[in-house]
Order: structure tokens, then sequence, then C-alpha cells
């Protein structure tokens, strides 16, 4: 099989384990069924998410143009403790930004490298877990706008982390902490803005993902430098294709890099 098209982050279906696909433009290959066989990736364009020019990619899935002018670029993607539309103030596109900004968002806990704090819109429950690697995760606050979910995880990440390193997220290990436990001592340091919208009582999702062997030690590897990848895929976990020999490709950090898929 031969595909040619334009990397995205990688649809998932929550299920035992979580279902990968890649999306190929017209089609969705489901990669579970890929494990312990050879894939081939080869970098042959670009793509901008935003504009859909050829220009290269400068961060995000989007050209430099984009980046710095798109509203789905905006600063408040990755901040949102900076998110205004709850006050009518635009930064790029009010419009757009009502609409995400102002859905239901969620404050949760996870277990990916260690324990972390995040935040995102209540639709992207379990997805983002899954993006993100985690072996465990629970809702702490439901809040209605993205600006309260962002000032919580601020007051909050000074006593937890809010990263996930990638090398602890792709080992075998799981995080000993309990949730519940972790939850319980960071609770004093809501901030009195959110403190009505903790959870009651916070239920734990548990995730397993489809990794045959998860090797020893690991090596990103970039089609930056490696124009052409290829390997037997030995595990898929968060945004991450594992090969047998302990490479790892980020497809998330290759969005809108387009590629020659060759099974």
């Amino acid at each position: 099989m031969k595909a040619e098209f334009t990397l995205k982050k990688m649809p998932v279906q929550a299920g035992e384990p979580v279902q990968y696909f890649l999306d190929l433009g017209t089609d969705f290959l489901q990669l579970n069924k890929l494990l312990d066989k050879e894939i081939h990736l080869e970098h042959t364009g670009y793509e901008c998410l935003a504009c859909g020019s050829d220009e290269p990619i400068y961060a995000r899935g989007f050209c430099k143009k984009c980046f710095f002018e798109a509203p789905q670029a905006a600063a408040w993607f990755i901040h949102p403790e900076q998110s205004k539309a709850h006050l009518g103030i635009e930064d790029r596109d009010l419009a757009y930004e009502q609409q995400i900004q102002l859905a239901p968002h969620v404050v949760y806990l996870a277990k990916t490298s260690g324990i972390k704090v995040g935040v995102t819109r209540r639709a992207n429950i379990p997805d983002r877990w899954i993006d993100q690697g985690a072996d465990e995760a629970m809702v702490v606050l439901e809040v209605p706008n993205r600006y309260l979910a962002g000032i919580t995880e601020v007051a909050l990440k000074t006593h937890i982390n809010d990263k996930t390193q990638w090398k602890g997220m792709l080992s075998a290990r799981v995080a000993p902490d309990d949730l519940h436990e972790v939850w319980a001592g960071l609770q004093a340091f809501v901030p009195a803005e959110t403190r009505q919208f903790v959870v009651s009582s916070p239920r734990v999702h548990r995730f397993t993902y489809p990794v045959n062997r998860y090797p020893a030690q690991f090596k990103a590897v970039k089609l930056d430098k490696d124009k052409r990848i290829s390997g037997r895929l030995a595990g898929i976990k968060g945004q991450y294709l594992i090969f047998d020999d302990g490479r790892v490709f980020n497809v998330r950090n290759h969005e809108g890099y387009r590629v020659l898929l060759e099974l």
C-alpha cells in the first residue's frame, strides 16, 4: 500500500487497548493492525493546516505567517489563562475565540510521566488524555470557559507539574501515586473564583495502549533530519509511534508535513 497525505494528530478511540488511526485525507488507516509490521514514511513537502500553503511548517502545523496571524495558532491555546473572549475582547478573531473559549472546560489530573495538571475543553475528553499518553486521569473541576480553567491551572502548577516528559511517558512504568490522594493535597490551592466548580466525586479513567514492547532506550527521530523513516512498529502511545529498535516518532509534532506512506 502507498498513500501520500498531510500528517495530522492521530485520531483515537478509547478501548482495551486504545485504537489509533492515521487520517489519510480521504480515508482512515487503523494503526493497531500494523503492529509488528514494517512501515515507511518519506517526507515529500508541507501543507499548512490553516492556509494550505506549501510553505515550510514553522510550528504546531502552521506556516510562519499563519502561526503569527491565524486564530487557531494564538497564544491562548497554550496559555489558557490569557483567554479574553469572556470579556468580549478580541485577540485575532472574536467569533472563533468565543466558539472555543466559551465552551465548557475541565481541569484534570493525569498520570503521564508522573502526575500532572492540565486543561482542555470538556468535549476533548478522553482524547486529550490519550494524546498525552495518560495511564490514568480524572476531572477535578468543570468550568464554563477557558479563562477559569486557565487561572486554576496556573494556581495548581506551582505545586504540581503541568508538563509531560516524553521518555517517562513512553516507559512501561506507571506512577505509583494515587490521583485522589494527590488531589486532596491540592484542593486548598484552587482559586476562590473557581472553588464552586470542584467535582464532588471525581472518577478515575484508566487506559491501556497498543504496545507490544517498550524499548529500554528511546531516540526521537524527526523528518527535518531523516527524510525517510522506516522500521517495525512495536507500539503506539500518546501521539508517538514506537519502533522496535527504540526510535520514536511524534506524529503530532509533524502536523502539516506531507508524507508518502508505504506498507
